[in-house]
């Protein structure tokens, strides 16, 4: 199903596959016009049917920061003709997204249907006039025609996840008593105004997708049978494709990360298409082409987008195309390279592809002169280079002490939620054996192996700090990793010592659910039900030595919701903490110069890690060899690091 062609009244897409809109940080000025297009063009090289762009305001108030991007002179028409070129180049089509950011416009000139501040914001929109309004139109319109002159096959008017349009659909933002507040009508009537005027403004064969809020997840939002509605008057006013939007960027439900079920999101998919006669592309949390090609064949939508697996992977068609699905390198919807970076100001990549944005900076190319390296571990950093090595045509070698490969990724994969680590590890495997890279496992490295090498590579990894305090009555501090291995016993009454990632990790291992199903998942997070109550079985303490809120820095996007998690267990937060004794009657800490006695009766270390770094001296390595990962750097479970490291040794040697 997803190879299939989809053919419109005006045009035809070459197969079901939308690489779906995400903000690169490469948007953003002249300089980086290359490097975007690179990006481009590898993606449409890789088979995807449609790629639509991150957003572009039409106008100076909607750009989502003072120096976002904005597609609205012959000047953005000139720049964007190579993203459009380099996309038709290999057969692919391509839609500008035009956002308007309306009250998320991170800058003090943002404007709203009502001067209602955003809770992620904090500056206060200006309620729009309706000569504001009309302008806007205007401004909608005009950029549409100038993404046509630029090659733009299309456009996709953002109007969910609570921007500009999707301010004025929804009673929660628009409390207007003029023609544009009140009523379903008078509240679609902004968006309907812009889609009607992008139309007469741009050829019939010009694409107009409009991605529409299907579960808002905020209070007041829209109902589903008003979507239906919304969703029909848009096709009327002119609307190709219609993209399903899922929550606001303040909703407090999980939509895209790795704790989301896979196609979790399917059925508001699904009702969207029953409601019109036009194509509908199914969104969120869809990663492998098996999933969707079931979404597919279910009847769920006619397409599917991806735009996190296309970071991961650019060549994910081509490669399922060519019944070589397992060559995929699968999007594990970990956030830390793209949305984390982004939310930081930073240029977007990927943990399983550090070479994603970064297409003519990283390049990975053939060598001429082959070596014979051996690399020393087989986790993440240790298989990841041995891959790339193997891609530049060096002959490599892989050595684990251990009896499996996959170092702390063996552990993430236990996690709830990271279920999804386990791509990874098959990617590795499978790359391994088609690169023809020597394993051997139970093999401790030797100083001697080095001479029988041209350059060796310390992937060797991370150890479990250990607590060092006072413990009696055969009693003794557990690590992380023999609970997650199941090596350990484990009480009813648990103390976590660490709120870093690993503690955060470790509540989820004892309070949620492996595999959760899409079922409970939408029960235990309200979606469109009462939240169900959880019931707990453990009572658990979190503990941290210093000061301040817990989980502080935790991923910039999803820590918050690990935040939630605890919370929602019932998770006792314990900071400003000293670790005095444990024994048989509990856990003594002091804060604040009082002490207490926890009633625990199993104490697990989440304190971080130690490198694994005896096996070399990094202040006298010869030239020729290389340490990189938590052998380099044990500051914390890094694998965007480790991966990115990998690569980086892979083109040196």
């Amino acid at each position: 199903m997803l190879e299939k062609e989809l053919k419109l009244t005006h045009t035809t897409l070459r197969n079901r596959l939308v690489m779906g809109s995400m903000h690169t940080g490469l948007e953003e000025g002249w300089h980086n016009r290359k490097r975007l297009a690179a990006f481009y063009e590898e993606r449409s090289k890789g088979g995807v049917g449609l790629i639509i762009t991150g957003g572009y305001s039409p106008n100076i108030r909607g750009k989502l920061t003072p120096i976002a991007a904005s597609f609205n002179t012959m000047y953005d028409v000139i720049k964007h003709r190579q993203y459009t070129d380099a996309v038709h180049k290999h057969g692919g089509k391509i839609c500008l997204q035009l956002l308007h950011a309306g009250r998320y416009a991170y800058h003090p000139f943002n404007v709203a249907p009502s001067a209602l501040k955003a809770p992620i914001n904090p500056y206060k929109p200006k309620s729009m006039s309706i000569s504001s309004i009309k302008s806007t139109v205007k401004d909608f319109a005009k950029s549409a025609k100038l993404a046509e002159k630029a090659g733009y096959d299309g456009v996709e008017i953002m109007g969910s996840e609570g921007y500009l349009l999707n301010e004025f659909i929804a009673p929660h933002t628009n409390k207007r008593q003029d023609m544009y507040g009140g009523t379903l009508e008078n509240r679609m009537r902004f968006a309907l105004e812009i889609v009607r005027a992008v139309r007469a403004s741009v050829s019939p064969s010009f694409l107009i997708v409009f991605r529409i809020s299907v579960m808002d997840l905020v209070p007041d939002g829209s109902t589903k049978e008003e979507v239906a509605e919304q969703a029909k008057w848009l096709v009327e006013a002119g609307v190709d494709i219609l993209n399903t939007g899922i929550g606001w960027h303040e909703a407090r439900v999980p939509t895209i990360a790795s704790m989301v079920p896979a196609g979790a999101f399917r059925e508001a998919s699904s009702r969207l298409k029953a409601a019109v006669d036009v194509p509908v592309i199914a969104v969120n949390r869809i990663n492998t082409p098996e999933l969707a090609n079931e979404i597919l064949e279910q009847g769920h939508s006619d397409l599917i987008s991806m735009a996190r697996p296309m970071l991961a992977d650019p060549a994910f068609f081509n490669k399922y195309a060519e019944n070589r699905s397992k060559e995929i390198n699968v999007c594990i919807g970990c956030n830390q390279g793209c949305l984390d970076h982004i939310f930081k100001g930073q240029r977007a990549t990927c943990l399983v592809n550090p070479q994603a944005c970064f297409e003519l900076d990283k390049p990975l190319v053939k060598t001429t002169k082959p070596k014979n390296v051996l690399v020393v571990g087989a986790g993440p950093a240790g298989l990841s280079a041995a891959i790339y090595l193997a891609k530049k045509g060096h002959k490599v070698k892989v050595i684990e002490k251990n009896a499996v490969a996959g170092g702390q990724f063996n552990l993430a994969r236990q996690i709830p939620g990271k279920e999804d680590f386990q791509f990874t590890l098959d990617y590795f495997n499978h790359e391994l054996t088609r690169l023809n890279v020597d394993l051997e496992f139970n093999c401790e490295y030797d100083e001697t192996m080095s001479s029988h090498y041209d350059d060796v590579v310390f992937a060797t990894g991370v150890r479990p700090r250990l607590a060092r305090f006072e413990c009696a009555d055969e009693k003794r501090v557990l690590a992380y990793d023999e609970v997650i291995r199941g090596e350990v016993e484990l009480g009813n009454k648990i103390a976590i010592l660490g709120a870093g990632g690993i503690g955060f990790d470790m509540v989820a291992f004892l309070t949620e659910e492996r595999n959760q199903s899409i079922e409970n998942f939408k029960s235990q997070w309200g979606i469109e039900c009462k939240p169900v109550e959880s019931q707990e079985q453990r009572e658990i303490h979190m503990l941290k030595r210093s000061e301040g809120s817990f989980g502080k820095d935790l991923g910039k996007t999803t820590g918050w919701i690990h935040r939630a998690v605890a919370k929602h267990h019932q998770v006792k937060q314990h900071s400003n903490c000293e670790y005095i004794r444990f024994d048989k009657d509990g856990l003594l800490i002091k804060q604040n110069g009082v002490e207490t006695l926890l009633d625990v009766d199993t104490v697990i270390a989440c304190i971080g890690q130690e490198s694994n770094d005896h096996l070399f001296s990094k202040e006298t390595m010869p030239a020729n060899q290389h340490v990189i990962g938590g052998a380099k750097l044990a500051a914390a479970i890094d694998a965007k690091r480790a991966i990115s490291e990998a690569l980086e040794v892979a083109r040196k040697i």
